[in-house]
C-alpha cells in the first residue's frame, strides 16, 4: 500500500473506533477510494483530493471534530509526504 492508502487506511481506523462500522460505509462513498475493510484501501486518480474527499465525507456527518481526529490519525505521515501534497484540510 503507498503512503497515501497507508493515510486513509488509519484515518479510517480511527474514525471506526469511534463511530464504528459507519466509518467503513461512509469511506466507500468516496470517488476514487476502493476500500474493502480498513486494511484494504486503494486509491485511484489524484490522491491529494481523494485524501480531502474522505475526510470532507466524515466532517459532512460529524462536524469539525471529526476533521480533528483526521488529522490526528495522518499526523505519521505528515512528515512522509510533501506538504505541497498534503491536503489543505489535514494541514494545521
Amino acid at each position: 500500500m503507498d503512503l497515501y492508502a497507508q493515510a486513509a487506511a488509519r484515518i479510517i481506523k480511527e474514525q471506526q473506533e469511534i463511530i464504528g462500522p459507519i466509518a467503513l460505509e461512509q469511506a466507500k462513498k468516496v470517488d476514487g477510494l476502493s476500500v474493502t475493510s480498513a486494511d484494504d484501501v486503494k486509491i485511484s486518480g489524484d490522491k491529494k483530493d481523494v485524501l480531502s474527499k474522505l475526510v470532507s465525507q466524515y466532517a459532512q456527518l460529524f462536524g469539525r471534530a471529526s476533521v480533528e481526529v483526521c488529522k490526528e490519525a495522518f499526523s505519521p505521515f505528515s512528515d512522509k509526504i510533501p506538504a505541497a501534497e498534503v491536503p489543505d484540510i489535514l494541514k494545521n
